[in-house]
This record gives C-alpha cells, structure tokens and sequence, in this order.
C-alpha cells in the first residue's frame, strides 16, 4: 500500500523531516516500532509490512482503534460536522465518555483539524480546553483518506501506556523510532501532551534503554531538541543535527528555526 498522510495535526510533529528520517528505514526491518507514536507521520509514509505503535494518550489510541475498526462510520459522523467556531466549542463541550467509540473518535479528529495550531491539551479536570483555531485552522479528512489510515493502523498494534511497555515488546529484527515530548532545563518548549508531562526522570529512563537497544544490537533514532537533555541521550551514539521551524509562542509569525539531534544506532 502506499504512503498515506497523518490523520492528525500534532504539536512537535516531525513532518518537516520525514524524508530524512525515512533514510533510517530498510526492507529488512522486519517491523516498525514508535513509543511515542503522536500523529505518527514516519509510520504512515513508511507504511512498513508491521508496525507497534505505542504513547499514552488514551483519546489518541482510542481514536486510532475506531479508524482502524470502524473508519466509514466515523467518516459518516465528521461529514455531517460544520466548520465554524460555535460548532466547535459546541463539539468541543461534549463528554467523550459518554459517545460511541465512533462518535468519540469524529470528535477527536475534528477538534485536532479545527483548533488552534493542532495542539492537544487538556485542563486539570482531563478536558480538552484547545480553543477555535480560525479559518486557517484545516479541513476534515476524506472517506478516502480514512479508508487509507485504517488499512494501516490494521498492520499495527497498539499499546496505550508508558514507552517502556512498549520497548520491552522490541525483539530483534526491528526497528525503533522514538520522538518524546520536550524536557528542556528551564524552558518550556512543549506543553501539549495532557496532564502528564515527560520530565527530567523520565530522560534518564529513556536514556537506560537506549543502552539495552544498543545492547541487542537493534537499531533506532531518537529526535530531540538540541539540549543538556538531547547531549546526555546523546552520548555514544552517532549524532547529526537537523534545522527545524518550531512555532514558538503559538503564532506562525512567531515561527523560528531550531536545532534537533538525530541520535541513532545503526545496523
């Protein structure tokens, strides 16, 4: 099958540089794996034979299992959504709890596609709480597009926990691309990733598997903002760095260039 686009519209995506990364990527991966899956941009134009794809926010996998299971029903729910601001805070204000998977997941993707900037970000309470993003905010996916994405995910599995579930599933023949949340010292760089934020503890975790992969000789990237943080990941491996628009305060005219580590251990 080939490549498909990303369903959705992800804070820290790494869109800009897929190509680059899909250079890591050989036919003879027998499987493709990403802990911190978000919109998954490298899995989807990679379209690998079989895939593990894991991250911690449960309305995003809920809303990739529906796809994959249901993908004309939640097509037949976000068609008959209307862009606009009072139909998206009107979208916005129900409880996901409370809907059918399908209409959980519409829910999903259109507030992902109409909100500010593609943020997910949710209140203390677990409300998502992103506002309107405007005309310019995207459009809704079409029935052919969906139809693509659930083909896809059918080659996946998908686990709704911590990294380290899903890297202690990674056996030889794999392949593993990691893109976590931002920790910088002192900074905030991304906030986005809901009521649990990936901190200093969970670097120096992510930095002890890197050493098992190594140790098992299976091969993986990690892309990380050029920090104290990416250089401790770093150390050991081979490193090359990448530029990179990152939209700062949340403005497109506030967009600037920034470096990122491509730390990787090759085959």
């Amino acid at each position: 099958m080939d490549a498909a686009q990303p369903l959705l519209r992800w804070a820290g995506s790494k869109r800009q540089i897929v190509p680059l990364l899909a250079q890591y990527w050989n036919g003879e991966f027998k499987r493709y794996v990403e802990p911190f899956a978000g919109s998954a941009c490298l899995f989807f134009h990679l379209a690998p034979p079989a895939a593990l794809l894991g991250d911690i926010n449960s309305e995003l996998f809920s809303t990739y299992r529906s796809v994959r299971a249901r993908h004309s029903r939640v097509s037949e729910l976000l068609c008959k959504m209307r862009k606009g601001e009072r139909e998206y805070y009107k979208v916005r204000s129900l409880q996901p709890t409370k809907l059918s998977a399908a209409a959980r997941a519409a829910r999903f993707i259109y507030l992902n596609r109409y909100c500010f900037n593609g943020l997910y970000r949710t209140n203390r309470n677990g409300n998502f709480n992103v506002p309107y993003g405007g005309r310019g905010s995207g459009s809704i996916p079409s029935p052919e597009m969906l139809q693509r994405i659930s083909s896809l995910l059918k080659r996946a599995t998908l686990i709704n926990d911590d990294f380290e579930k899903v890297l202690d599933k990674v056996t030889r023949g794999d392949f593993v691309y990691m893109d976590p949340p931002f920790s910088v010292s002192n900074r905030r760089v991304f906030k986005e990733y809901g009521s649990r934020v990936f901190g200093w503890k969970d670097v120096i975790r992510l930095r002890k598997r890197l050493a098992g992969l190594a140790e098992m000789g299976i091969p993986f990237v990690v892309s990380y903002i050029q920090s104290d943080e990416a250089e401790y990941l770093a150390e050991g491996f081979h490193v090359s760095t990448v530029s990179v628009r990152r939209n700062i305060s949340g403005f497109l005219g506030s967009r600037t260039k920034c470096q990122e580590l491509l730390i990787s251990n090759p085959a």
